[in-house]
């Protein structure tokens, strides 16, 4: 899954929440929501998908001892 569509189903996902529904529409796909806590559990797991793809890889960091003399 891309970013884009990560970032398109946030938005479908805040749409319902804010206007009390909980039916979600996407992609030809329609997902029902039994309450407010799961809509907001699947909101908070596309928000953690996003960080980590706008994140990257993440910078690797190798010590290294120099002795001077």
């Amino acid at each position: 899954m891309t970013l884009d569509d990560l970032k398109a189903r946030h938005s479908a996902l805040l749409a319902a929440r804010y206007s009390g529904t909980r039916s979600v529409s996407y992609d030809g796909k329609s997902i029902n929501y039994g309450s407010d806590a799961e809509l907001a559990a699947a909101i908070a797991d596309i928000e953690r998908r996003i960080a980590r793809l706008e994140r990257g890889a993440g910078r690797v960091m190798r010590p290294y001892i120099v002795k001077d003399l």
